[in-house]
């Protein structure tokens, strides 16, 4: 996918995903099911998991073998690869023959059909990695390949400012963001008070302050990493109502695209899932039926592309975050309570005063009923609610 298209849809991808030849339990292959279920990318590149945690191999032939094989599969299935170029992304004069290994990679891969966007070196403000030895990659990259963006994902530490230097190393930026874990928010910094999972729409909004606006956000959400995998920590999956409220706050405070990380840690899995590579049961059981709500075959595909509106919707109740999005004569409005313990009602103001009865999705029949662009609705902890109203 060039340059220009990912601005035509929300991105829906995996980190990392199953083989190429996978198959799902049914016996399906992996990738289609993937794909028919919303999923768009999948990050790809020299890593593999096993038993002990995760091996780092190179960009060698071996590799670059096995990545025409998830290309191809990639392809075949309608899904598009983020390669990994990992050191390749870092050119310092330690190590100057970086530049001809990167510059070789991207020549070869860069008319692939398969290929969706470059992933950069991971989390290189935590990482200490000097901004100036990025964007020469940054510019090799684009020299060899002209339409294709570079995705750098930052870890969640740092100041707006210190992360603020990197906005001239990638096309897309993003951050990581793990809150599921016992204790909670244990992977976050310590002047990070919010331990919650609505530090996903906290580190969202951070990300867009980091950006000014001038790059796309794309959030990384957690299926399970490295804080929650046995025998030394405790194995926690989010429940579908905490996968569904970080999905759609990552979603109102400004996202244009979410990855989920983990479905491959092998440590993590059933029996069943590790003789498959991957976590089949988190994905029947939660991810694939949040994955249906915002895929690019869903209900809200167009609503998630299109700007946020300039309707002035407000809630009465300060813990309600929304987004409203305008598509030809529907009015969408997204909205998610980050309060983590009371059950109330909260009026919407603002809407189009010609709005009537609002149809609020994968709820129904529920429906709601606006007069003179008001109505309200009741919202539990984290609770997530997607309406739809049709202009006469």
């Amino acid at each position: 996918m060039c340059f220009h298209q990912w601005q035509e849809v929300f991105p829906i991808g995996l980190t990392l995903p199953p083989a190429p030849d996978a198959n799902t339990p049914s016996g399906r292959l992996a990738f289609e099911e993937l794909r028919d279920s919303g999923v768009l990318l999948i990050r790809t590149g020299p890593v593999v998991d096993n038993e002990e945690g995760k091996k780092f191999s190179a960009w060698d032939a071996e590799w670059a073998e096995r990545e025409k094989q998830f290309m191809s599969a990639a392809a075949h299935a309608g899904l598009y690869c983020a390669p990994w170029l990992k050191e390749m992304a870092v050119i310092d004069a330690k190590h100057p023959e970086r530049e001809d290994r990167l510059r070789r990679v991207v020549r070869f891969f860069k008319d692939n059909p398969g290929l969706g966007v470059w992933k950069g070196v991971d989390e290189p403000q935590w990482g200490k990695i000097p901004v100036s030895e990025l964007v020469r990659a940054y510019k090799i990259i684009h020299e060899e390949d002209p339409n294709h963006r570079i995705w750098i994902v930052h870890a969640p530490r740092g100041t707006v400012e210190e992360l603020r230097a990197y906005n001239a190393t990638f096309d897309i930026g993003g951050v990581d963001i793990y809150p599921v874990k016992d204790p909670p928010g244990v992977h976050l910094a310590a002047t990070d008070k919010n331990r919650e999972i609505s530090a996903v729409g906290d580190f969202t909004q951070k990300m867009m302050r980091v950006t000014q606006g001038r790059k796309t956000v794309w959030l990384t959400l957690q299926i399970a990493f490295s804080g929650t995998v046995p025998p030394k920590h405790a194995l926690r999956f989010p429940t579908r109502q905490q996968q569904r409220f970080m999905t759609y706050e990552a979603i109102i405070n400004g996202a244009k695209g979410l990855i989920y990380y983990g479905g491959s840690l092998q440590p993590t899995l059933s029996d069943r899932d590790r003789a498959l590579g991957w976590n089949w049961t988190y994905w029947d059981g939660v991810l694939r039926s949040v994955i249906q709500e915002i895929g690019d075959k869903s209900p809200l595909a167009a609503a998630l592309c299109a700007p946020i509106s300039k309707l002035g919707v407000k809630a009465s109740e300060s813990s309600i975050e929304l987004s409203v999005r305008e598509v030809n004569r529907k009015v969408f409005l997204l909205a998610c309570s980050r309060d983590p313990q009371k059950t109330f009602e909260t009026k919407f103001t603002g809407l189009p005063h010609e709005l009537g009865s609002g149809v609020v999705l994968y709820e129904s029949p529920r429906t709601v009923e606006a007069k003179d662009g008001t109505f309200s609705d009741r919202f539990a902890p984290f609770d997530v609610h997607v309406y739809k109203f049709s202009r006469p």
